[in-house]
């Protein structure tokens, strides 16, 4: 049970640094560093966005508008990390 327990936490891992890229690579094409017509970054921001807007898109939903300030993706690691710790706190300790 514990090897489950290890691999729920690698994939939340791995979720958290797609949060991250997702915003990075968002701020990167906002300020034109990067550009859209290139095929390999599209690509990426389009598996990037496939990947995490599904669970952003409930966070955006519920928070009141900030203007051009999204904030959904600080939220999104916020509840991550709560998962993590709950899991290797109360969870994990008492699983044989």
């Amino acid at each position: 049970m514990r090897a489950v327990l290890d691999i729920v936490l690698i994939a939340l891992n791995l979720y958290s640094w797609s949060v991250i890229g997702s915003a990075v690579l968002s701020w990167l094409i906002a300020f034109n560093v990067v550009n859209m017509r290139n095929d390999v970054v599209r690509s990426v921001a389009m598996g990037l966005y496939q990947i995490t807007e599904p669970a952003l898109r409930p966070i955006r939903r519920m928070l009141p508008n900030l203007g051009t300030m999204d904030i959904s993706p600080i939220i999104l690691l916020l509840l991550i990390m709560l998962a993590e710790r709950v899991i290797q706190m109360y969870i994990y300790p008492y699983v044989f």
